[in-house]
């Protein structure tokens, strides 16, 4: 269960990235409700969650950090857009509705990705960006994304996932993976808040030991759910990793020991967030809440 303040955050998220959204009335107005479509189309909003509460306990301004929680989902959108590809994962639901390419036509969803990809670095460095965070963090927030989701980061997770189908790979190959393509995001998004806020080299350690846990214990959730998950409640079909003969959590460790694995992995995560001197119920209650959602 979300508290308050977590539905209160995502509340202003999405207005906010309303708000980046361009007009309709323009030539491009069919890219433009693809763009729309997936980026307003619901999801936990987990990363732009993780880049505002830390810069809040890191004692930064929450409004500076909202250009760059809105650029992370913009770029987590694009992913998820061309993971649904035919040439990627090809599927055709996400988050209970018709994947993005079912509805606009595959050549409008690959240019509605790109469009979020580059929209995400247009935002984050816009003069009002630049000017509330200042110019160095700014920069710094906008490196750490571009790396997080480049060659080494969600773009390469993704090549090994692609690589691997089909294959049997052992569990340290499936956590570079998973690192990269889920984690990478997830760990991006707590450093960017931290660094928006000026936050010092022990809060940024406590962050990364936070949220490299929790992007871990997410993707063996993953697998969990599609094996024990409905479809209705996942809003996009389960069994598929069984159905492209892919490696997961699940198939190395077996259901049991892959909940013990996320169990622990959480438990991880919050005993990082005693790094920070106060304000982390949040934080400690969404990793709690990730670790036991059934979607």
């Amino acid at each position: 269960m979300l508290n308050q303040q977590m539905n209160e955050t995502i509340e202003m998220v999405d207005r906010k990235l309303e708000e980046y959204l361009p007009q309709e009335d323009v030539m491009q107005a069919d890219l433009i409700n693809a763009m729309r479509y997936s980026l307003l189309g619901g999801g936990k909003r987990i990363r732009p969650l993780l880049v505002l509460e830390f810069c809040r306990i890191c004692g930064g301004d929450v409004n500076a950090a909202l250009p760059f929680a809105c650029a992370v989902e913009m770029i987590h959108t694009y992913s998820l857009i061309h993971d649904d590809l035919p040439c990627m994962d090809d599927d055709d639901m996400r988050r209970g509705h018709p994947s993005n390419h079912k509805v606009f036509g595959e050549d409008t969803a690959l240019l509605a990705g790109d469009a979020l990809l580059t929209m995400a670095f247009e935002t984050m460095l816009s003069e009002e960006s630049v000017r509330m965070a200042g110019a160095e963090r700014a920069a710094a927030a906008a490196g750490i994304l571009a790396r997080a989701a480049g060659a080494y980061g969600m773009v390469g997770g993704q090549v090994i996932d692609l690589m691997s189908e089909g294959r049997v790979i052992d569990l340290n190959t499936l956590k570079e993976m998973d690192e990269c393509k889920t984690g990478a995001l997830i760990l991006a998004a707590a450093k960017m808040g931290c660094v928006i806020a000026g936050a010092n080299e022990s809060q940024i350690e406590a962050a990364e030991k936070y949220a490299k846990a929790i992007g871990l214990a997410f993707q063996v959730v993953d697998d969990i759910l599609d094996v024990t998950g409905n479809s209705e409640t996942l809003g996009k079909p389960v069994g598929s990793d069984h159905e492209n003969s892919k490696c997961t959590y699940v198939t190395l460790m077996g259901l049991d020991n892959a909940k013990i694995k996320a169990l622990e992995l959480t438990d991880a995560a919050v005993k990082a967030l005693e790094g920070f001197e106060s304000g982390t119920e949040t934080l400690s209650q969404l990793a709690r809440a990730l670790v036991s959602r059934d979607k």
